[in-house]
């Protein structure tokens, strides 16, 4: 399944909660860390909980839950994975290493699921330990956080963002060498289209899969931004087409449009495809 959006949805407010699959998003997650004060944790995980184990709760996406970091983690598990939720992974925050990422992997088994997790890496410790955590049997994805890591290395955001250059490349990287989904942090400011477009655009450049939208009117102009065009989904086609002759002709090596083609390329157009039937682009 494409991860071009991950829509946040405050976990305190069910009735968001059950709008959010509404906005496009191919993730909505459920959070209670960062969006819920902590004074009303206990409430936001008695409402989480409520909505994922509603029968007439199950939208065409999927669904996560952020959980707060240890041990407040195993809190917010023994909540929401009570009974049979609706819920396909869940999102860790400020992992710093493979251990961290695994002792959440493990708070869920103890739960009785096997649910594949989406890490944070959101910290100078968490970039410089991006490969390894990639790396976790359980990591399905991890997502750059840029503000978290301007403030723990205490470098002032740009527009530019050439601040945070190198460690979002680290985290693309390290999720590309583990063959998971890399998200792209996300724009702060909810009315800037432009901002957003461009940002969508770069982190598409880079290699990114997603990115993330705090506001449902962002999610429209992420998922365009991910969506190939129709001459990269006409290459696409060909590729494949021509691999399936080439594989009938014990082949390993082929020509499309004079360009030689090799399994590189082939997974290139593979993951085209998949990006233009996540739009409805075939």
């Amino acid at each position: 399944m494409a991860r071009r959006s991950l829509l946040f949805s405050p976990g305190d407010r069910p009735e968001l909660m059950r709008k959010a699959p509404n906005s496009g998003a191919d993730v909505v997650t459920f959070d209670l860390e960062d969006a819920v004060a902590p004074g009303r944790k206990a409430e936001a995980r008695d409402a989480t909980h409520e909505v994922i184990t509603d029968p007439a709760f199950d939208p065409d996406c999927e669904v996560c839950v952020r959980v707060n970091p240890t041990p407040t983690a195993a809190d917010d598990l023994d909540a929401v994975l009570d009974g049979t939720p609706r819920i396909d992974s869940v999102m860790a925050p400020k992992i710093e290493s493979a251990s961290d990422a695994r002792e959440i992997a493990e708070l869920v088994t103890e739960r009785g699921y096997d649910l594949p997790l989406v890490v944070l890496c959101e910290s100078a410790a968490g970039v410089l330990h991006a490969e390894e955590i990639a790396a976790t049997d359980a990591v399905s994805a991890v997502i750059f956080g840029a503000e978290d890591f301007s403030a723990d290395v205490g470098a002032i955001r740009t527009r530019s963002s050439a601040e945070i250059s190198t460690a979002r490349q680290q985290v693309v990287m390290a999720a590309a060498a583990a063959d998971i989904d890399a998200l792209d942090t996300l724009v702060t400011e909810i009315e800037d289209d432009k901002r957003l477009e461009e940002e969508t655009a770069f982190a598409r450049q880079l290699g990114f899969d997603g990115k993330v939208a705090i506001h449902p009117r962002q999610v429209p102009i992420i998922n365009e931004g991910f969506a190939p065009d129709s001459d990269a989904i006409e290459w696409a086609e060909r590729v494949l087409e021509a691999k399936s002759e080439a594989d009938e002709a014990e082949r390993g090596v082929f020509r499309v449009d004079g360009e030689m083609i090799d399994a590189p390329l082939v997974a290139r157009a593979e993951r085209i495809l998949d990006l233009a039937d996540a739009a409805d682009r075939r």
